[in-house]
């Protein structure tokens, strides 16, 4: 039996859908039961998920809840891989793992400043990779491709200036469904 199934024995409160495809296992959870999962993972000797590999996000606008975060942890005593998920609103703060990993500061960090998702307990949550007068977080799909701000140099005034941006077209939601699959198949002669 895999470590992931007898977490999925073990504490089948936490877990609300378990998937493996391609090799890997997939576990989704509440976002109030992340931190006593990635706990559990860490500490109990069944799993010993000790190494957090990447924490990234995913926007979905149409769809409530707006955002997946996604988690990649590793054990290595086991050598095996796990990614937890766990869905959240745009207001709602999720608990910061930072105390269990210390590395979860950098990439909780990075999920912050590009998707806007707050993690509640983060000892240092401030922008990583958008200047610190940015404004929005550009990974998230309402974000408009040229950003609220123009920056340019100045030859005349020798430095850097920023002007606002007039944005001629808010967001659009744009349907890439293939035409293929709308064909219904003929009949049966």
């Amino acid at each position: 039996m895999s470590p992931v199934e007898t977490l999925c024995r073990e504490v089948p409160q936490w877990i609300t859908r378990a998937e493996y495809c391609r090799g890997e296992y997939t576990l989704s959870v509440a976002p109030n039961n992340v931190v006593p999962l990635f706990t559990y993972l860490r500490d109990h000797i069944t799993t010993h998920y000790r190494v957090l590999v990447d924490i990234t996000a995913v926007d979905y606008p149409q769809r409530s809840p707006r955002f997946r975060v996604v988690y990649h942890v590793l054990s290595v005593e086991y050598t095996a891989r796990l990614r937890i998920t766990t869905d959240v609103h745009e207001s709602q703060p999720l608990c910061s793992v930072t105390p269990l990993y210390s590395s979860a500061g950098w990439w909780e960090r990075e999920v912050w400043d590009m998707f806007g998702i707050f993690f509640q307990g983060h000892p240092d949550l401030r922008r990583i990779l958008t200047d610190y007068g940015f404004q929005g977080h550009p990974l998230r799909k309402d974000f408009p491709l040229t950003g609220y701000q123009e920056y340019r140099y100045c030859d005349g005034e020798k430095r850097v200036i920023a002007e606002p941006l007039e944005l001629t077209q808010e967001f659009r939601y744009f349907e890439y469904g293939s035409p293929w699959e709308r064909i219904t198949p003929p009949k049966d002669l």
